[in-house]
């Protein structure tokens, strides 16, 4: 897959994403949220909690799972940091990173699907 698909394929899954957290209450508070520590694809909240959230398509979903490697989320946990220090400053709200997982152009969100660390 060239470059301009595989971006074309990585925004329409992240609006199916997108989609589907709003569908479950969650109000979108960025998108493609970059910063010189890495990119978050999304930011999401509902209620207190604010969900860092990758956004991964491959043909199966055991691949998309399998396609966030411990250096993929020691760099969203960083720019994660940096959001919170320049988004949410001062507003001890809990946060947690997921993932949505899309196959066959479904979208599956996994809550809590890390923790900083791990």
């Amino acid at each position: 897959m060239n470059r301009q698909r595989a971006e074309a394929a990585g925004r329409r899954a992240e609006a199916l994403a997108a989609l589907l957290l709003r569908a479950k209450g969650y109000r979108i508070l960025a998108r493609r949220w970059r910063c010189a520590a890495g990119e978050i694809d999304l930011v999401a909240r509902r209620g207190r909690t604010v969900a860092f959230v990758e956004v991964k398509a491959r043909p199966t979903r055991t691949a998309a799972l399998l396609a966030l490697t411990a250096q993929g989320r020691r760099r969203i946990e960083r720019a994660a940091t940096a959001y919170q220090a320049t988004r949410l400053r001062d507003l001890g709200l809990p946060v947690r990173f997921d993932l949505v997982s899309v196959a066959n152009g479904l979208p599956r969100h996994h809550p809590d699907h890390w923790r900083p660390g791990s």
